[in-house]
């Protein structure tokens, strides 16, 4: 019997009742107040009054009509970039001791300022996260057993006055003491920065582990998993982690590899949720009746919510100054919003760059249905992520075909403009790829009528490449974005796409 497993998870049943959850109304209005509070000193604070805006009656409307929107670039230009040269009290007190370094959907690298209460919060959602296991009936050896988390390197950049490095690898390096008994594959490997190289070392080490639980993107999870499988000549991921129990994506869709990981899991795994993200820890999935993500609404995250919709969004993905932002009481299930967060790190009415669909308002859970910088509307054909998903779906379903990653521009040409679509599959079988766009095409003509409309205009065409998945993954360490929370682009602009299209070329003459 484990008899401390046993310990531990009498410890979190009892916990996790004690613990209740909190009017997510109420602790969001705290929120506010308490970010309001503690930065009304600084040279934000300052510019934008918040000395005023906590002694208005309703300080949530006070703070969206005073604070304008920001993005990435605006917010950097205009404010993190004074942080980043060293100075203090800019967006919140002090200077932070980390930077976040996130590059998604292009090459450019966004430098994220991760301060100590950015660093609590995030411990504080973990413990969330550990509590939550009570309600997910795991046997009692399962508290016993290692958690291997696969990021980014642990060994982070000094620059000037702070470190900095991916947030899996600043989380990594802030593990506790008492957890790093629990942690793999240990502070050695993910030192390393060669990714296949750590994979490599895992590999090697895999049998001297009991791992109970493993955490990182899909992608990059599954070709770890196929090498320890491979180099230890296994069956399945079972035959040597017999315990694995959970897995956590990180907030990136599953099921596009759920067929995938069939193969290589021995048994059924649960498939645990968490939304952590360069700019903090947001949502945690708690029941294992859904794997929707509950809104850590109390926890130094203030939320915002902007419908998604064509006269909300720019063309670049940015929010309209224009639209209005709903608080957390008037959202409604269903609808694709676009997250707006406030945060103890000095993000202020910040887009995260996420959308999301509440789908249990009383519970506050949600799930991630894309990102604005997939919205394609070059030519009114306003494209979101989730459509696109849907798409691949309609494929797999009428086709077989398993795409894991695609990615689609809108290609111009002399009569007008077309879509061009990489799918990549793991096994790409004999189709044509007419048919395959002739049915994507009125796949999403009759999931949008917005791109109906394009089509009788000016997006003239649709074309689809299919292409082995390996290729999105080469293109991947190509951009040195190998490995860690690195997410392959479903949208490119035109110049990316042009060098996305340049690499593939001269990769299949190699």
């Amino acid at each position: 019997m484990a008899i401390i497993g046993e310990i531990i998870k009498k410890a979190i049943e009892l916990s996790s009742n004690i613990i209740t959850s909190p009017d997510p109304v109420t602790a969001q209005n705290q929120v506010l107040k308490e970010l309001l509070e503690k930065a009304k000193n600084t040279s934000f604070g300052k510019e934008y009054d918040f000395g005023s805006i906590l002694g208005e009656k309703d300080i949530q409307k006070a703070y969206a009509s005073a604070v304008p929107y920001f993005d990435y670039d605006k917010i950097f230009n205009d404010w993190w970039g004074r942080v980043y040269s060293g100075e203090e009290n800019i967006t919140w007190p002090g200077k932070p001791g980390y930077f976040a370094l996130s590059s998604g959907t292009t090459s450019k690298t966004k430098y994220i300022p991760v301060t100590d209460d950015m660093l609590n919060s995030i411990r504080n959602a973990g413990i969330r996260k550990v509590l939550s296991l009570a309600n997910f009936d795991l046997p009692s050896d399962f508290f016993e057993r290692e958690v291997l988390m696969l990021g980014s390197s642990t060994a982070l950049k000094k620059s000037g006055g702070h470190l900095e490095g991916e947030i899996s690898g600043i989380g990594a390096y802030n593990i506790p003491f008492w957890f790093r008994r629990y942690s793999k594959p240990g502070p050695e490997i993910s030192d390393l920065s060669d990714w296949d190289e750590k994979v490599r070392q895992i590999a090697l080490k895999a049998p001297e582990w009991d791992i109970g639980a493993i955490s990182g993107i899909p992608s990059w999870i599954e070709l770890m998993l196929k090498k320890v499988i491979e180099y230890n000549k296994l069956k399945n991921i079972h035959e040597i982690w017999p315990g694995l129990e959970i897995y956590t994506p990180g907030g990136v869709a599953y099921d596009s590899y759920r067929e995938s990981f069939s193969k290589i899991f021995g048994k059924p795994v649960i498939i645990l949720d968490t939304y952590l993200a360069s700019e903090g820890f947001l949502a945690t999935q708690t029941r294992r009746e859904t794997d929707s993500m509950a809104l850590l609404t109390n926890n130094g995250i203030y939320f915002e919510f902007v419908p998604l919709s064509p006269e909300n969004i720019s063309e670049d993905g940015s929010v309209s100054e224009s639209a209005a932002a709903l608080t957390i009481d008037r959202v409604e299930e269903g609808v694709d919003y676009i997250l707006i967060i406030s945060t103890v790190s000095g993000a202020w009415r910040y887009m995260i760059g996420d959308t999301i669909r509440f789908t249990d308002k009383e519970k506050m859970e949600i799930r991630i249905t894309g990102r604005t910088k997939y919205f394609l509307n070059i030519v009114g054909s306003q494209l979101s992520e989730i459509q696109m998903i849907k798409a691949m779906e309609e494929l797999k379903a009428s086709n077989g075909i398993n795409i894991q990653e695609f990615t689609v521009s809108a290609v111009r040409k002399e009569e007008g403009y077309i879509h061009r679509w990489y799918l990549g599959c793991r096994e790409c079988r004999n189709t044509d790829e007419r048919d395959i766009a002739t049915q994507l095409d009125k796949t999403l003509q009759d999931m949008n009528k917005n791109y109906k409309v394009a089509r009788t205009k000016a997006l003239t065409g649709v074309e689809t490449r299919i292409i082995p998945v390996k290729k999105f993954y080469d293109w991947a360490e190509l951009k040195k974005q190998k490995g860690g929370q690195t997410k392959v682009p479903r949208v490119m602009k035109e110049d990316l796409f042009s060098e996305w299209e340049n690499f593939l070329s001269s990769a299949s003459t190699v």
